[in-house]
C-alpha cells in the first residue's frame, strides 16, 4: 500500500470515529415532544381531576381534554447529538436551545418549582374565570405570594398570608399596599395585618431603601380568590398555566346540567384569567398531536396560536379558535347543534391570515 493510501485511511478511520464520537457528546439543547393528555371531567390516579364540594354538581360525558409538552434533556442531562438530530427530522417534535426552557440564570428545580406555581395560579383563575361566567359571587383577596431573601418582610410574611389593612386602613389591591409602603422614609416601621390560618396578626417590617428615592419591604403580592365552595383540582405530574382554559370548561360543565361536549372528545389549551380572556401558550404544534393522538377531534386554539398552529394541524384535527371562556362555549354549543349553518358560527384558525 502506498504512503498515500496510508494516509487517506488513516485520516477516513480518524473522521469515522471522531464522528461517531461527536454523534455522542452532549448538547445544549432540548427536545420537545407530545406529552399525554388528561380529561378535566375523569380521573387521575384513581382521583377525580375536578371535584367539587358544597355545591351541587351534575353528571357529564365526552372529554374536556388538557394538553401536555414532553420534554427530554436540559442542565444535568443534556442530550447527545444523535438525540437532536433524529428530533430535528422528526415533524411531531422541536428542538430548541437549552435556554429557551431553562434560562442561564436559573436552575432545573427553580423552574420546575415556577412551573408548579404557574399550575396552582392557573387553577384559581380558571376557578374564578367559571364561576364569573356563571355569575356566582366571589371575593378578592391579596395575598402574600412571596418574599425576598434577605428583606424586612422575608420570614415575617409568608406565602399565603391574607394582607387585610396597612397602617390600619383597609386595603384591597396591590396599588394601595405599595402606596401606603411609599408614605414611609428608610428605618421607618409599617404595620400589616394579615390572617395567618384563620387568625388575624400585627406583623410590623422595617422600610429600606429601594433606590429611585423609593422605599421596599420585600413582599411579593397578588390576588387571591375566595370561593364559595370548594373546587380541588388534581392533576399529577403536569406543571405550567397553559390547561386554564380547559380547567375552566370541566369546572363550568360539572356545575351546570346535561353534557357540554355532547359526548365529543374535545382538547384544548391556552391560559386564562380571571375574567375569562384566553391567552397564548408554547408548544402548540406538540399539543395538536398529543390531542390527535388521544382521539380529540376538536382543538381550542388561543387566537394568538393559530398562524402558528394552522401550519401544523394533524389530520382530522379541527381547530376551533378563542379568545375568551365564553366564545368556548358558544363554539362548542354550535358544534353540538346539528344545525346546517353551524360551521359557519364557529370561529377557525383558517380565518386567521398567516404571518
Amino acid at each position: 500500500m502506498s504512503r498515500r493510501a496510508l494516509t487517506l485511511m488513516v485520516a477516513g478511520l480518524l473522521t469515522l470515529i471522531l464522528g461517531a464520537i461527536g454523534t455522542w457528546m452532549p448538547v445544549p439543547y432540548v427536545v420537545l415532544s407530545p406529552g399525554p393528555t388528561e380529561n378535566t371531567l375523569g380521573e387521575v390516579q384513581g382521583k377525580p381531576v375536578i371535584s367539587i364540594e358544597g355545591r351541587q354538581t351534575y353528571p357529564t360525558s365526552g372529554e374536556l381534554s388538557l394538553v401536555t409538552v414532553a420534554y427530554q434533556g436540559g442542565p444535568g442531562s443534556r442530550i447527545d447529538l444523535l438525540t437532536a438530530l433524529r428530533g430535528w427530522v422528526d415533524p411531531t417534535t422541536a428542538v430548541v436551545p437549552e435556554e429557551t426552557i431553562f434560562p442561564k440564570s436559573t436552575s432545573v428545580d427553580q423552574v420546575e418549582k415556577q412551573n408548579t406555581q404557574e399550575m396552582i395560579g392557573s387553577q384559581q383563575l380558571a376557578t374564578a374565570a367559571a364561576l364569573n361566567e356563571l355569575k356566582i359571587p366571589i371575593r378578592t383577596v391579596i395575598a402574600v405570594q412571596g418574599t425576598e431573601p434577605g428583606s424586612p418582610a422575608h420570614g415575617k410574611l409568608l406565602p399565603g398570608d391574607e394582607i387585610l389593612t396597612v397602617d390600619g386602613g383597609a386595603v384591597t389591591t396591590t396599588d394601595q399596599i405599595a402606596a401606603a409602603v411609599q408614605r414611609h422614609e428608610p428605618g421607618q416601621q409599617v404595620r400589616f395585618v394579615v390572617e395567618r390560618n384563620g387568625k388575624q396578626m400585627p406583623v410590623n417590617l422595617k422600610v429600606i431603601a429601594a433606590g429611585d428615592g423609593k422605599v421596599m419591604v420585600g413582599v411579593v403580592m397578588g390576588p387571591r380568590f375566595k370561593f364559595p365552595f370548594k373546587v380541588n383540582i388534581t392533576v399529577g405530574d403536569v406543571g405550567g398555566p397553559s390547561a386554564g382554559l380547559m380547567f375552566s370548561l370541566g369546572i363550568y360543565d360539572k356545575l351546570t346540567p346535561g353534557p357540554l361536549t355532547g359526548g365529543k372528545m374535545i382538547a384544548g389549551t391556552g391560559t386564562i384569567d380571571e375574567h375569562g380572556r384566553v391567552g397564548p401558550i408554547g408548544g402548540i404544534q406538540q399539543k395538536m398531536v398529543g390531542a390527535r393522538n388521544s382521539g380529540a377531534t376538536i382543538f381550542l386554539t388561543p387566537k394568538d396560536n393559530c398562524a402558528e398552529a394552522v401550519k401544523a394541524v394533524p389530520d382530522g384535527l379541527r381547530l376551533v379558535r378563542v379568545e375568551t371562556m365564553h366564545e368556548a362555549l358558544d363554539a362548542i354549543a354550535a358544534l353540538n347543534s346539528g344545525a346546517k349553518d353551524a360551521a359557519d358560527k364557529v370561529p377557525t384558525c383558517s380565518s386567521v391570515p398567516l404571518n
